[in-house]
């Protein structure tokens, strides 16, 4: 559905905010994320992960939203205004908002205990992002890439995101998979090397 049409059925309540996760993906990413402190999500589009990330946060929880928001040809931009206004149902925790590239986000942040990488997955914003998060994440810490694997339902093998994540990603030797879920995979920061 076009941005704008679906912007307006939104306003009008005829329409729920957009995801590219599966349930079954928004499940694992709140389990992971429960109960942590320092959480980061790129690539936001109209928060339906940031919502769930939110929730299952440590009531004293930071989340930072990391996406550029592009604005439309109206001048503002539609996915902001859903994102805002779908996070902030949820009450737990703060939400700082950081209208900016992943990798640009990771300029002065302090360390953190969870990052979903789900924003530009083109193989150079993807490096980008794991180079800038990777040593942020906290011995313990989780790190979640989505679209980082074909699933028998959506072939993606040639996608940027799915090339970075084995090419690099996975030969991390500072990070263990811990889980898989459809195109999710789950990563652990390793406590010791």
């Amino acid at each position: 559905m076009r941005v704008l049409a679906h912007f307006l059925l939104w306003c009008a309540g005829s329409a729920g905010p957009e995801t590219q996760t599966t349930e079954a993906e928004r499940e694992c990413l709140a389990r992971y994320a429960s109960g942590r402190r320092r959480v980061v999500e790129i690539g936001v589009w109209h928060g339906v992960t940031t919502s769930r990330l939110r929730a299952a946060m440590a009531p004293d929880g930071v989340l930072s939203a990391v996406d550029p928001f592009l604005t439309g040809r109206l001048g503002f931009s539609a996915q902001q205004h859903i994102a805002h206004q779908e996070v902030a149902k949820i009450k737990n925790g703060q939400v700082r908002w950081l209208r900016t590239n992943g990798d640009k986000a990771s300029t002065g942040h302090e360390r953190v205990d969870f990052v979903f990488i789900d924003g530009d997955h083109s193989e150079q914003a993807l490096r980008a992002d794991w180079n800038a998060w990777s040593g942020l994440v906290e011995p313990g810490g989780i790190a979640a890439i989505h679209d980082s694997r074909s699933t028998p339902t959506r072939d993606i093998g040639d996608a940027g995101s799915v090339k970075v994540t084995h090419a690099l990603i996975l030969r991390d030797q500072r990070f263990e998979v811990v889980d898989v879920v459809d195109s999710l995979t789950v990563l652990r920061r390793r406590t010791e090397l």
